[in-house]
């Protein structure tokens, strides 16, 4: 048995709970994670209706819904105070009992976290009472949903819940009240660990990443935070900013990579913003064709946005990110304590892309930043981190749905590459690519209300350090640009209703990029 699962096995008194929403697979999840742990799986609803005597079903129709929530009550509670709990498939419901939220503090809970739409198809030609109506089952979803997020100490996409081997082995030496986040694509899986002191406090390296470690940083980033990723192979250094995020420093970081004699054995490192994380990305994406690496994000805008997804690239002088690669990392330490080292102008930049992160997510995100939660809160990072994982695992190609975190994106970048990445901070142009993706959208409040929003934190609402005339042309060479020359943009209807591939008429666009300068 391998270690990490030796010290994921359940002990006396404490279980492993498996949590979710209808149609999950909790109960597939429980069973992979007995059949690893070689303990004994518990399926409340089953139990229930052993103990009743009847299907669920006819519980509710013949004894009311009060009857069974309070044998489901009864019953997670035996389950997981039982001496050896062992795995513990609850019911979807399980989680609106207070007792029950209680006693999941002391044991490992798991969610399977299912899509709404996933959810639906699975659910809703069973015999299950709560899936005979669409409109319910959606309004239980989204009431149920951020219950399990706060409970979870993991959280694994559906799709994944007969194999759970893997998330035990990466849950071994979790820091307490750290998150992991199971990111899964069609070329890999990875863990994604977010927590305070996850790094700096207790020196947390995932366990299945073997190999020494090449770190690639900036010398700010280093300086704070390289110590605590020894043992190294090698350190290498680029200088801060956009402006090494080049075709000429990735041949520094190949050259320092060969003569510190880095093999396919090894992992890259790349600790810092964006800039690094997608410079190191790329490197480790060609380098002898492909090596591991993992993500240390240390800013705002890459701990909610660009460290996941396995996107890597360098920018040329016409166009950002126009050279790159598709190359998952093999783990991600989000650490939200390195943020405290942040100055105030990052930590707005890295707003940007809360706020871009909410108003695609909707729900309970985009409610929690326009009420002016701190975006460096570990549950804000947590939930921008999951947004994007959910829609990545969809589209890791970027050949539909993932499109829509490209949102404010077209003409951010096009600000960008207009002033040379000297003007803008990545952030900053996206906080006003926002505002033109917005008036676009014909969504006048919502701008308003977004305009407000990132005014507070001190980001740009007017372009003033650009030609408007410039950024339009810019936009013409998006890396996104169609066959026809067409440049798709995404638009918004609301909050959580994002569009791909729309269509801009150019004046349109002239007159949007020209308010912005007035």
């Amino acid at each position: 048995m391998a270690a990490g699962i030796a010290e994921a096995r359940p002990g006396i008194g404490r279980a492993i709970a498996c949590i979710g929403f209808m149609g999950a697979g909790k109960s597939t999840a429980a069973r992979s994670l007995a059949q690893a742990l070689g303990a004994r799986a518990h399926d409340v609803d089953s139990v229930i209706e052993q103990r009743l005597g009847k299907p669920i079903d006819r519980v509710f129709a013949e004894d009311g819904e009060a009857v069974f929530r309070r044998t489901e009550e009864e019953v997670t509670l035996e389950l997981l105070n039982a001496p050896q709990p062992g795995v513990v498939a609850l019911g979807g419901g399980a989680v609106g009992h207070e007792q029950v939220r209680d006693a999941l503090e002391n044991h490992l809970t798991i969610w399977l976290d299912v899509g709404l739409e996933l959810a639906w198809v699975r659910c809703r030609d069973s015999n299950r009472p709560l899936a005979r109506e669409q409109s319910q089952f959606e309004r239980l979803y989204r009431a149920r949903e951020p219950l399990y997020a706060e409970l979870a100490d993991a959280a694994v996409p559906a799709e994944c819940s007969d194999r759970m081997q893997p998330v035990l082995e990466a849950l071994n030496g979790l820091p307490p009240r750290s998150k992991l986040l199971w990111a899964t694509n069609a070329s890999a899986d990875y863990p994604v660990y977010i927590g305070a002191g996850l790094v700096t406090k207790h020196g947390f390296w995932p366990p299945a990443i073997t190999g020494s470690r090449f770190l690639v940083t900036d010398g700010t980033a280093g300086r704070l935070y390289g110590d605590l990723l020894e043992p190294l192979g090698a350190r290498i250094r680029i200088m801060p900013g956009e402006q090494s995020k080049t075709i000429a420093h990735a041949e520094i970081v190949w050259t320092e990579l060969v003569r510190a004699g880095m093999t396919r054995d090894d992992v890259v490192v790349a600790l810092g913003g964006g800039v690094v994380g997608d410079l190191g990305g790329f490197c480790a994406a060609t380098y002898q064709r492909g090596v591991r690496y993992v993500q240390v994000p240390t800013t705002l805008v890459a701990q909610v946005d660009s460290a996941y997804g396995g996107k890597t690239g360098v920018d040329l002088s016409e166009a950002k990110n126009y050279v790159g690669a598709f190359h998952q990392p093999s783990a991600v330490l989000a650490d939200v304590d390195t943020l405290n080292t942040l100055p105030a102008t990052e930590r707005a930049a890295g707003y940007a892309e809360v706020v871009k992160t909410a108003l695609i997510a909707g729900g309970e995100l985009w409610e929690r930043v326009r009420a002016g939660a701190d975006p460096a809160d570990p549950h804000v990072i947590t939930a921008c981190a999951r947004t994007k994982l959910r829609i990545v695992a969809r589209d890791e190609r970027d050949a539909g749905i993932r499109q829509v975190l490209n949102l404010g994106h077209t003409v951010g970048h096009a600000i960008e590459a207009a002033t040379g990445y000297a003007a803008y901070r990545h952030g900053e142009a996206v906080a006003l690519g926002l505002l033109a993706a917005l008036r676009l959208s014909g969504q006048e409040d919502l701008r308003e209300e977004v305009a407000q929003l990132l005014g507070a934190k001190g980001l740009p609402t007017r372009l003033e350090h650009a030609d408007p005339d410039a950024v339009v042309m810019a936009t013409g060479r998006d890396k996104k640009r169609r066959g026809s020359g067409e440049v798709p943009f995404v638009l918004l209807d609301a909050p959580g209703a994002p569009r791909t591939g729309c269509a801009v008429p150019a004046r349109d666009l002239v007159a949007t990029v020209r308010e912005l300068a007035g």
